[in-house]
C-alpha cells in the first residue's frame, strides 16, 4: 500500500541544480515545443505536441490523474535560471502492488550533463521512501541507448523485450521493459 498524504499537497523536490515542482497549464508551451522536437520523441513513439492545445490537455489530464491517486507530473526546471527544461512523471501507480512507471523527456541542450540521473534518483528516492512504492518498470524503444544506459546506470534490470508489441506510426514496434526494486536502489 501507498502512502497517499503525497496526493494531498504536490511532492515539490529540490537537488543541487533542479527544482521539480508540479506541472501547470503555464508550462504548456515549453512542454509543446520539448514534446515536438524530434529530437526528443525519436524514440518515445507517442504523439508529437504539434499544437499548444495539445500540450493543454495533456497538462489537464496529468492533473486529473495525480488527482486521482493514479500519477505524479513533474516540471523539471534549473535551479539558476528557472527554465523548464524537462518533465519526469509516474504513471499508472498500481496502489495495491505497491508499482508505477516512469518517464520523462530533457530538452536536448540538457542532454550529457548528468541532469536527468540527478532528477531520477530524487524522484525515485522519493517515491520508495515517502510514497512507500515497492518498483518502477520503464517501458522503452529498444533503440533508445541513452534511456537504456541511464536506467542501467540507476540499477534497473530488463526483465522482457516484446517484439512487435506496440502499433504507432503505421507499424508495429519493439519495446523492453526495465525493473527496480527499492531494495535494489543504490541512492538511497
Amino acid at each position: 500500500m501507498i502512502n497517499e498524504k503525497y496526493f494531498e499537497t504536490f511532492p515539490q523536490l529540490e537537488t543541487k541544480r533542479l527544482i521539480l515542482r508540479k506541472q501547470v497549464l503555464a508550462d504548456a508551451k515549453d512542454l509543446q515545443a520539448i514534446r515536438s522536437d524530434e529530437r526528443v520523441m525519436n524514440f518515445m513513439d507517442s504523439e508529437r505536441h504539434t499544437t499548444l492545445q495539445h500540450s493543454e490537455e495533456f497538462i489537464s489530464e496529468n492533473m486529473k490523474v495525480y488527482k486521482d491517486k493514479k500519477g505524479i507530473f513533474w516540471t523539471l526546471t534549473d535551479r539558476s535560471t528557472n527554465e523548464f527544461i524537462g518533465d519526469f512523471l509516474f504513471r499508472k501507480i498500481d496502489s495495491k502492488n505497491s508499482r508505477a512507471e516512469i518517464g520523462y523527456t530533457l530538452k536536448p541542450e540538457f542532454w550529457g550533463k548528468g541532469l536527468m540521473m540527478e532528477a531520477m534518483i530524487e524522484i525515485l528516492r522519493f517515491g520508495f521512501t515517502r510514497l512507500q512504492l515497492h518498483s518502477f518498470e520503464a517501458n522503452i524503444n529498444p533503440e533508445n541507448t541513452s534511456s537504456k544506459g541511464l536506467l542501467l546506470k540507476m540499477g534497473f534490470i530488463k526483465e522482457a523485450y516484446f517484439k512487435e508489441n506496440f502499433y504507432y506510426d503505421g507499424k508495429f514496434l519493439d519495446s523492453e521493459i526495465y525493473s527496480l526494486l527499492q531494495k535494489n536502489f543504490k541512492y538511497n
